[in-house]
């Protein structure tokens, strides 16, 4: 797409960025900060739901059962948008055929936050029943459908214009919005929490991180936007080839490619929610240790989190991308093999639960730092644009969206070792994976 064509199909937010922004070039730091920020609003939306879920939607939404089962019926919710993921992209992708990436992006972005925002003024199952629960599942779909619909091809640009001997460096900066976005949304939910009495908390307390959502989105629209609109970025991306393709085409060609893509980085994606949403479920259900003190130890575990993102790709850029995927995905399967072995580490005391968690967020960030070059390496420059986004939807799915729930579910019927079990399993899929695709994975 031109410059022009984009300009007379776009919204009249990248109208007015694309006229103050029409001279500028775009350069790799800049694409980093406007990936940061992006990500930051869209993992602070799913993290905000995701800590809800286990202590605000049981009693506000499932108050007709008891404190474990309605948390699993949320956890069951919480997977709708990781299921609705890929068909949000499908759809988004056409939109943006036929009307630009700004209008797309402005969509999407409205619809995220928007969606988000909604869920803050829900009422109660007390108040109209069961329909309550169809809302927010709703709700939920749009989160999934919107996410999809996210995907800028800013990761997949800054891939391939950054040095050639920094790539590894720059293809974690986009998964710092990760730990950012759930440092915001803890830190959130444990003001409230420990200031407000219970009561309250659960009155109208939890609904203001959903509404703070709305405009998160539109400050992070605003920093893609300044990039998305300038002639330079469009330039680079018709460059690169980076297009929006047919899902059918890009399965025709590139099916095997995404699957395996897809598995590569399972290992991160099933650690996720086991060291963010696991943890406090578990321990709200199963212990007296306040939420909103344990959330302050997860945002500390969330900036090692960070850290050790920007240590892997200093350790990409030196040893390999494939060598730092098998590390890491190895440490993983060495901490799921200690889960297994002493349980009553994460059980027992509020010493062993920080190691977990604090362990948990350090690996994590090792392996979920290099999961973005992971999922979009083996594709072609023609297909990289969809594909990554389609790869990326699927490994969340396959890894990430039913976890919370498997976990929760498996170790309030087999005890806590059941986790570490689950977990290896992602890091043997990532092994097998990393295994099958011997070639070392092209830094471009």
């Amino acid at each position: 797409m031109s410059a022009n064509s984009s300009l007379s199909s776009s919204t009249g937010l990248e109208r007015d960025a694309q006229r103050a922004m029409a001279d500028h070039r775009v350069a790799p730091s800049e694409i980093a900060i406007g990936v940061v920020i992006g990500r930051t609003s869209e993992y602070f939306d799913f993290f905000v739901f995701g800590i809800a879920c286990v202590l605000v939607f049981p009693k506000v939404f499932f108050p007709f059962v008891d404190a474990q089962t309605g948390t699993l019926y949320a956890f069951g919710i919480f997977a709708l948008a990781f299921a609705a993921r890929p068909f949000g992209t499908a759809l988004f992708m056409a939109i943006d055929r036929r009307h630009g990436r700004g209008v797309k992006l402005t969509t999407a972005l409205f619809l995220l936050g928007g969606s988000t925002a909604a869920i803050s003024f829900l009422p109660r199952y007390d108040s109209i029943g069961i329909s309550a629960v169809y809302l927010l599942a709703g709700l939920r779909i749009l989160q999934g459908l919107a996410l999809g619909g996210a995907w800028d091809g800013l990761a997949s640009l800054l891939a391939l214009n950054a040095p050639k001997d920094r790539r590894g460096w720059y293809a974690s900066l986009p998964q710092l919005g990760a730990p950012i976005g759930f440092m915001v949304a803890s830190a959130l939910f444990s003001f409230f929490i420990v200031n407000l009495a219970p009561d309250d908390f659960i009155d109208w307390g939890w609904r203001f991180p959903f509404y703070c959502a709305f405009t998160i989105n539109v400050v992070a629209l605003f920093a893609r936007l300044r990039l998305v609109a300038t002639d330079e970025f469009v330039r680079m991306m018709d460059a690169d080839r980076l297009r929006p393709v047919p899902v059918l085409d890009l399965f025709r060609s590139h099916l095997k490619e995404v699957l395996l893509g897809a598995f590569v980085p399972l290992s991160a994606f099933a650690l996720f929610h086991l060291v963010t949403i696991f943890p406090i479920a578990w321990l709200t259900l199963n212990t007296d240790r306040s939420p909103g003190e344990f959330l302050m130890v997860q945002f500390s575990g969330a900036i090692i989190c960070a850290g050790a993102v920007a240590a892997s790709g200093l350790i990409a850029d030196q040893i390999g991308r494939r060598a730092c995927l098998m590390m890491s995905a190895g440490l993983i399967g060495l901490f799921a093999l200690g889960s297994i072995g002493a349980p009553l580490l994460f059980g027992e005391s509020a010493i062993g639960q920080t190691i977990y968690v604090t362990t948990g967020f350090m690996l994590l960030g090792l392996a979920y730092g290099q999961s973005s070059g992971a999922v979009t390496a083996r594709l072609g420059k023609q297909y990289r644009y969809t594909g990554a986004a389609l790869t990326s939807d699927f490994a969340w799915l396959f890894g990430a969206g039913f976890a919370p729930l498997v976990a929760l579910y498996l170790s309030e019927k087999f005890g806590l070792a059941v986790v570490g079990v689950y977990l290896l399993s992602g890091a043997v899929c990532s092994l097998a994976a990393l295994f099958i695709d011997r070639s070392e994975l092209r830094q471009v």
